[in-house]
């Protein structure tokens, strides 16, 4: 075990895994997924990941190798690296004989979704890899990532990939203090969104994950933001609201009050009364939309599977709909839905 990295300790991930099925085909995002390493430098306060079984089944694991207590809160102070994850990927696909490949994830495989795949050179390195491997294999790969900047030092992996590779960030905010105070060692939105547009003229298919946006964002900041995101030529522009519930948004509420961000802590607090909760979700998912439409973005709502337990049958079936309907991004030669995005309802008296 090292320590490399300011608070940061380090070692290697002794995991077997290689390739694992996913679940986030209910997101139309991949039916398998490749993790670099456990843990991450980032330590997102909202992560959902720290909660995942990765994390809470194997305390003796993070015990041994990094010296870990908690899972959940030293998030962000661990990293297990899984080096040579590429060469034993190549391997793996060379026996590989069936390909699960869903209606909503087509096959694709995702990297990394429960860590960022280029939070560091180390990560970046296995990173480069794995993608070689999917693609040399021609199978599909969704690459994440919070630091697109460092990933263009493999640009011409992504460029040799073609059709088979995309490029993605997850930009939530374009209040650089904000994502700052919950996202404590990210690199700032604008980074995030210089890094896609140089893929993107160089040739690389993007997407952008609007995920978690803010209940301190109103309509105009929506607006500015998705056309900024424009600027990127994305082919998807993925939208969810934050989600108040479990243990990391309580982190959440704190490290926006500990940053000193009192309106952003204030406004997550308020969320915990569900009402409000459902009131700033469904105003986001429908914002998006209606700017969407008007900026000529490909749009994808993600709501949540809560929120349409307390919304009105009308609007029930409008969040449904999104649930169920294609992502209209061309990749992975998915058929991209031809009629209309389902409609907000109109509200009468």
């Amino acid at each position: 075990m090292t320590d490399d990295h300011e608070d940061v300790r380090t070692g290697e991930d002794p995991t077997k895994a290689i390739l694992s099925e996913s679940g986030l085909n209910s997101k139309h995002l991949c039916d398998y997924v490749v993790n670099v390493a456990t843990g991450c430098r980032h330590g997102c306060k909202f992560c959902y990941v720290p909660s995942t079984p990765n994390i809470r089944t194997r305390p003796d694991m993070l015990k041994e190798e990094a010296d870990v207590d908690n899972g959940q809160k030293e998030w962000g102070n661990y990293v297990l690296y899984r080096d040579g994850l590429g060469e034993r990927l190549d391997e793996h696909l060379d026996r590989k004989r069936t390909w699960r490949n869903t209606d909503r994830g087509q096959g694709v495989v995702g990297v990394s979704f429960s860590t960022d795949c280029y939070m560091d050179g180390r990560a970046g390195k296995i990173t480069r890899n794995v993608v070689d491997a999917l693609a040399s294999h021609e199978e599909y790969v969704r690459v994440l990532t919070r630091n697109p900047i460092l990933a263009l030092q493999d640009l011409g992996v992504f460029q040799e990939g073609g059709k088979h590779v995309t490029i993605g960030s997850s930009i939530p905010c374009m209040n650089a203090d904000h994502v700052g105070a919950i996202e404590p060692s990210a690199p700032a939105p604008e980074l995030r969104l210089k890094g896609l547009k140089e893929f993107n003229e160089h040739g690389v298919q993007t997407f952008v994950s609007m995920s978690p946006t803010y209940p301190t964002q109103g309509k105009t900041d929506l607006r500015e933001q998705l056309e900024r995101v424009a600027e990127c030529d994305p082919a998807v522009v993925f939208h969810e609201p934050i989600n108040p519930r479990g243990g990391n948004f309580e982190m959440t509420v704190e490290a926006a009050r500990d940053a000193g961000e009192t309106e952003l802590a204030e406004e997550l607090d308020a969320l915990r009364s569900r009402e409000q909760w459902v009131e700033y979700a469904t105003n986001h998912l429908r914002w998006v939309q209606e700017i969407g439409r008007e900026l000529d973005l490909p749009v994808h709502l993600w709501p949540d599977k809560q929120l349409i337990k307390h919304v009105d049958e009308q609007t029930a079936a409008w969040l449904q709909s999104w649930r169920d309907r294609q992502s209209p991004e061309e990749f992975a030669e998915r058929e991209i839905p031809t009629d209309n995005p389902p409609e907000y309802p109109v509200q009468t008296a």
